[in-house]
């Protein structure tokens, strides 16, 4: 019993030497990026270097008291920290200051502190709290319902910060949802609305309709299992398109193709509604109404990239995407930093050599941009080490979270493991080109306080759960 209840001696240490060797790998990557000849000292204070060693320290005070808390506390006061990290947010639209555009940070003295990077965890506690609810059913309406205004409160006053990366961190909660039960074509869903932006924005919304129209009929067949069937429907849209084509002709309306195509798309669905009706296949109605939906969010692409969205943010897209090039523009950040993480080669120029890094040639390298300054000083091993570690660090978690006996334990886990893996493979996604400019950090190893403390907070408050797996918990 008395080792049942002994922190120390069920903490995972594991995880914990990897957490340290991660922040310790950090630290020496900060002092390598912004390396100051006439200030050569790593524990020089007025550098940012200096300042890491403190925020650093502080960290591991923070993660001592964290594992000394009862774990019953964090359950007990999972609403509260999610409500005060809420009200926070509000402030800091009234209060804070605006720092590259996005008023996201209340600056007291020297130090700023983003209330978005601790929102993550407090809503990851919420989540748990309420999935681990007495006779919870994901499935329920209500139950979605209260999962939707637990994730959208934060997201929408985080958009208004005009911090769009921090907001999208929460997408990743769906794959927490997921592994509690949640259908596994919300996942296709997404897949889908993601391939189908895509294609509309490389190529032309004529080619993401036909690609629905495909993806349709496919189901249709899937649900009827008649090739005939599907042949039909098939048949309907090809002849729908032919009519709507000689009434242009004929009547000399002079539509595009797009606009031909969406009448067409409208009378089959007429036809095959009638069709459904008369031989009473309702479930068919779920190709319908997904037919439908897909048709119409394609024809929003074009309205919500060039009306919503920022004019840096559309450039950044386009920049991934090949659709153009800027690189003295808004593709500079990430062809500085692939020139950087390239000219490592494989071995790498060497600690305190990178050349991109003393000229300034990457902007933010300290912070969102680190991972070039470790590509460069230490090339494809010094990469793949890291890379390695983080995956090594997530495959450890994805055990521990397996492990637990509580519902709460478990959600807040793979909670840990979702938001990791996000930062991870955008911040990295990011430096090589691979995803958009959204201004996220690599946890552990970018620069400033508020992330390292919000993603200390976020895995130890997890491990010390786990280090009580095997006493109760009161919800």
């Amino acid at each position: 019993m008395a080792r049942r209840n002994n922190i120390w001696a069920n903490l995972d240490w594991l995880t914990a030497f990897m957490y340290l060797l991660l922040i310790i790998l950090g630290w020496v990557n900060i002092y390598a990026a912004v390396y100051n000849e006439e200030h050569s000292s790593i524990l020089d204070m007025s550098q940012r270097y200096g300042k890491q060693l403190l925020w650093i320290i502080a960290a591991l005070v923070l993660a001592f008291v964290l594992l000394i808390l009862d774990s019953n506390f964090y359950v007990s006061f999972a609403y509260v920290f999610y409500v005060f990290t809420f009200f926070l947010l509000v402030g800091v639209l009234l209060f804070g200051v605006e720092v590259n555009g996005a008023k996201s940070w209340f600056q007291i003295g020297s130090v700023g502190i983003q209330p978005a990077e601790f929102t993550k965890f407090t809503t990851a506690l919420a989540l748990a709290k309420y999935l681990s609810s007495y006779n919870f059913k994901i499935h329920r309406f209500k139950s979605l319902l209260v999962i939707g205004i637990i994730l959208g409160m934060p997201v929408m006053f985080i958009f208004l910060q005009n911090d769009t990366g921090s907001a999208l961190v929460f997408t990743v909660f769906v794959l927490v949802f997921y592994r509690e039960g949640l259908t596994g074509m919300v996942l296709f869903t997404g897949f889908l609305l993601a391939v189908i932006f895509i294609v509309t924005l490389v190529y032309t919304p004529v080619m993401a309709i036909v690609l629905v129209a495909l993806i349709s009929l496919i189901a249709h067949y899937f649900m009827r299992q008649q090739i005939i069937e599907t042949m039909k429907a098939l048949a309907v849209f090809v002849l729908s398109f032919s009519l709507v084509l000689l009434g242009n002709f004929l009547l000399k309306y002079e539509r595009t193709v797009v606009e031909l195509i969406l009448y067409s798309s409208l009378f089959s669905v007429f036809v095959f509604v009638i069709y459904t009706i008369r031989n009473r296949i309702y479930k068919q109605f779920w190709v319908v109404g997904a037919f439908l939906f897909l048709v119409m969010f394609t024809f929003s692409v074009d309205y919500v990239f060039n009306n919503v969205l920022g004019r840096y943010q559309q450039a950044r897209i386009n920049e991934v995407l090949g659709i153009e090039s800027n690189p003295l523009g808004y593709g500079y950040h990430v062809n500085q930093s692939k020139i950087a993480i390239g000219s490592g080669g494989f071995s790498g120029k060497g600690f305190l050599n990178g050349t991109q890094t003393k000229f300034d040639f990457v902007p933010e390298q300290s912070t969102d941009f680190i991972f070039c300054t470790v590509g460069e000083e230490w090339g494809f091993i010094g990469t793949t080490t890291v890379i390695l570690l983080f995956l090594a660090l997530l495959l450890r978690l994805i055990l521990l979270a397996e492990r637990q006996r509580s519902v709460f334990s478990r959600v807040y886990g793979y909670s840990v493991i979702c938001i990791l893996f996000f930062h991870v493979a955008v911040n990295i996604g990011m430096t090589i080109g691979l995803a958009p400019v959204i201004g996220i950090p690599l946890p552990f190893f970018s620069y400033g306080g508020s992330s390292l403390w919000s993603f200390t907070i976020l895995l130890f408050i997890f491990l010390r759960l786990d280090a009580s797996r095997a006493e109760k918990l009161s919800y």
